[in-house]
């Protein structure tokens, strides 16, 4: 099978929605945790999700696993035990897969930890968002700075030699030097990989009904330049919008989305996205969204999947752009033809070239830095 008829790699979302407390920036598909968690019944749920979904995908191993919410950390080590072992009876596991769990400091023990590890997964993202306390509580983050700095030491502690520390900038009245001193002490914390985005303002949430007051643009800017900056010389290196990496440790799952690979994904409000071949050797891609709610989902009986559509070939280009160009050094072009089933516009990416939004190889599609700072007027060129 060639490369342009092999389907894309295949990854797994799992989506736990519970956390200890909203909060005022979140537009994630989170709630409140109950007075008892229903872990157990959910874990069940996922392994009937993941059963109904994994007989299209049969013979196509798992590259790679992420559990995201929510807050995953809430449930124990014993559920995800189960929940992993009830996977690989269902579908193989590739030998390096990589399986990430999202974290919350202030869910944060040694032991929980050790034993998330001795469960299988080797690979963790923590969400830190701030080291300084008073804007954690302007956050309404649960966990103050020391819990912070302790979930890192504690994840090393733990064995995980490869985890993600999440931080953002742009907070409500932050100052330069004070977003560079959080990036500073994250660093210290060593990570392999850091996550560090700016604070944006989304519909349906607290912050967009009461908008904070946030730094001006020029300010951001200048920030971004200096932190980027501040990272290189510590070994990180940019290698999509908002993530950086030592090398080697790039998020293996995040990759495969930005490269347009394939996805299932199960639990409360999870997306997938699947390629299959036609009779006729044609691609289709269809997304997927599971029950929203996390109680409609328990009570859904075997019926998870709300939305199932398949992407039309107009929108193909400016899907697989959408996500391509978000890495700094781009993918191999052939990779278009490959993910999409379509052929390359190449007029189009031609007039790109030469306007200086793309970078000028012919091997591989990358904007140029002119164009990742107009990413969104660049992205409109692919609409159909």
């Amino acid at each position: 099978m060639s490369t342009a008829d092999a389907l894309p790699p295949l990854s797994l979302y799992i989506h736990v929605p519970w956390c200890v407390r909203k909060c005022p920036y979140c537009d994630f598909n989170s709630h409140q945790q109950p007075a008892e968690l229903p872990e157990a019944a959910y874990v069940e749920a996922l392994l009937d999700d993941f059963s109904r979904d994994s007989d299209a995908v049969a013979g196509r191993p798992l590259q790679s696993i992420f559990i995201g919410g929510g807050t995953p950390s809430l449930f124990s080590a014993a559920a995800y035990e189960r929940l992993l072992r009830g996977l690989t009876q269902r579908l193989r596991f590739a030998d390096d897969i990589e399986i990430t769990l999202e974290a919350n400091p202030g869910t944060a023990e040694q032991r929980r930890f050790r034993d998330y590890r001795q469960a299988g997964i080797n690979r963790l993202s923590i969400g830190i968002q701030s080291f300084d306390p008073a804007q954690l509580q302007t956050l309404g983050r649960i966990h103050g700075r020391e819990e912070a700095l302790r979930a890192a030491t504690l994840a090393v502690a733990a064995g995980f030699d490869n985890f993600n520390l999440d931080l953002m900038f742009g907070l409500p009245g932050q100052r330069a030097e004070e977003a560079l001193a959080d990036l500073r002490t994250a660093i210290s914390c060593g990570p392999s990989h850091l996550s560090w985005y700016q604070l944006t303002i989304e519909p349906n949430t607290e912050y967009f009904r009461r908008p904070p007051t946030l730094p001006p643009d020029d300010l951001i800017a200048d920030l971004q330049e200096a932190g980027i900056a501040l990272l290189a010389e510590q070994g990180f290196g940019r290698y999509e919008i908002s993530a950086y990496s030592q090398p080697g440790r790039q998020a293996r799952h995040n990759l495969n989305y930005w490269e347009f690979g394939d996805y299932l994904g199960i639990g409360a409000g999870a997306h997938g996205k699947l390629s299959t071949r036609r009779e006729d050797g044609s691609l289709a891609i269809v997304r997927t969204r599971k029950t929203r709610m996390p109680q409609h989902y328990l009570a859904a009986a075997g019926h998870y999947t709300s939305e199932r559509s398949e992407l039309p070939a107009a929108q193909l280009p400016f899907e697989f752009m959408m996500n391509a160009l978000r890495l700094c050094g781009g993918v191999d072009a052939r990779l278009y033809r490959g993910r999409t089933g379509l052929a390359p516009p190449l007029a189009l990416l031609a007039q790109l070239r030469a306007k200086g939004l793309l970078l000028p190889s012919q091997e591989r599609l990358c904007a140029s830095a002119r164009g990742l700072d107009h990413l969104n007027s660049l992205l409109l060129e692919f609409l159909g």
